[in-house]
């Protein structure tokens, strides 16, 4: 049943982010569209309470309450930034927006977009390890720990690997190719033409 409700947590997330960025910029609808895009918590926040609410009727732990508490911790440490990066592409082809700009691929402006994403995927795994930790006493203790404990390493290594990723644009950032003209890390054009 939960994975019936993490696929259906996921179809709603979508769903209220299209309806949200519609309303907003092709009605012209801002608070409906406000409060389409502030539902988009609510349906994660109601996702780990029906997790809590199986367990605590009595459900066998498994690894589906700790994919719907994985599921509320990418939402929170990613979900900011994606409704961002929708809202530029939703504005750009339906509202006469701006052109999305590239993340930059060069020098330190490189380097701080992947401790960005590093913070994300740290946050990530903070909030899904706090959640699953939080279902072990609801799930007879000790005795379902086990079911949780691969996520720990799981989560573990994935932060680890985007700290390691980040530290070494840090060490050695990206550097443009040789005639690149770059601005804010991104190549705006070239010294020499290309061939």
């Amino acid at each position: 049943m939960i994975v019936t409700l993490v696929l259906a947590a996921e179809a709603a997330f979508w769903i209220l982010l299209g309806l949200g960025l519609a309303t907003r910029y092709l009605l012209r609808w801002r608070r409906v569209s406000t409060v389409l895009l502030v539902g988009l918590p609510v349906v994660d926040l109601t996702l780990f309470a029906l997790t809590v609410l199986d367990l605590r009727g009595g459900a066998t732990a498994s690894w589906t309450h700790a994919l719907a508490a994985g599921y509320a911790g990418f939402s929170i440490g990613y979900g900011p930034s994606l409704v961002r990066w929708a809202d530029r592409h939703f504005q750009y082809r339906f509202a006469g927006g701006p052109k999305p700009v590239r993340s930059p691929q060069y020098g330190p402006e490189r380097t701080r977009h992947e401790w960005r994403i590093c913070g994300r995927t740290v946050v990530s795994a903070a909030i899904t390890l706090g959640l699953i930790t939080a279902l072990v006493p609801l799930s007879a203790g000790a005795a379902h720990f086990s079911d949780f404990t691969g996520w720990y390493a799981r989560l573990g290594i994935t932060a680890a690997i985007n700290v390691i990723v980040a530290a070494c644009y840090s060490l050695w950032p990206k550097e443009a190719p040789a005639g690149a003209i770059v601005e804010d890390g991104r190549v705006v054009g070239w010294t020499i033409p290309r061939q």
